[in-house]
């Protein structure tokens, strides 16, 4: 329990550092725009390596049944968080976590909700949560899951520090996904970033799909739906 713990914080510290300005913007002064990515990428994969890998040191404590219906909750939502993840990441986005310069015009995922990132985070851990019902699948994917959505009310409360800036990103954009296009406040844009993001995501889909994900988890979630 200690080595999982312990991989956990360090995945929820380094993943608020692209939601806190002054931090990054240090880092990338220090390292360079192009080192600061490679070297963020590169540890963030290695830490959530290491969060799954001591998950499943853990004992295996079964909480509910298995049953092929929840298998559909990850086959349909998870393909939508990567989406949300990867053009979270790339787009500019001066309200939220990302990768980018957020001084720049906001990226058309900010029309969808103003903090894409962590709702693919959520979708992802909440999804995985419902076939997986073990007691380390609870402590993982439910810490992952409410450190996405706290997140998100943690960073809206910084990003009211903007001022004017502030009261124009929370008029055109929402938490919840497509409220504020619902509500009229804003318009659905599409832009190259959210394309790559579409091909990439589809890409890693189908290769999941294919016995991708069976090779690094051991499970295949097209014969878990089908059973």
């Amino acid at each position: 329990m200690t080595q999982f713990l312990l991989a956990l914080a360090l995945f929820l510290a380094l993943h608020m550092v692209p939601a806190i300005p002054a931090l990054r913007a240090k880092l990338v002064a220090t390292m360079g725009r192009r080192a600061y990515l490679v070297v963020y990428s590169l540890v963030s994969l290695l830490t959530l390596a290491w969060l799954f890998h001591a998950a499943l040191q853990l004992d295996f404590v079964p909480l509910w049944d298995p049953a092929p219906w929840q298998a559909w909750f990850p086959l349909v939502l998870t393909p939508i968080a990567l989406v949300l993840l990867l053009a979270g990441l790339t787009s500019p986005n001066p309200a939220s976590i990302t990768l980018r310069k957020p001084d720049l015009k906001p990226g058309a995922i900010t029309t969808v909700t103003r903090h894409p990132v962590l709702w693919g985070f959520a979708l992802w851990a909440g999804s995985h949560l419902v076939p997986n019902g073990d007691l380390r699948s609870l402590l993982l994917f439910g810490a992952l899951l409410a450190f996405a959505l706290l997140g998100m009310v943690i960073t809206d409360r910084r990003s009211r520090r903007l001022g004017a800036q502030w009261a124009e990103i929370a008029r055109t954009t929402s938490i919840l996904p497509l409220a504020a296009v619902l509500a009229g406040r804003t318009k659905l844009r599409f832009d190259g970033t959210l394309g790559m993001a579409i091909f990439i995501a589809a890409a890693l889909t189908a290769w999941l799909l294919l016995g991708g994900h069976e090779v690094l988890f051991g499970a295949d979630p097209l014969t878990m739906a089908a059973a």
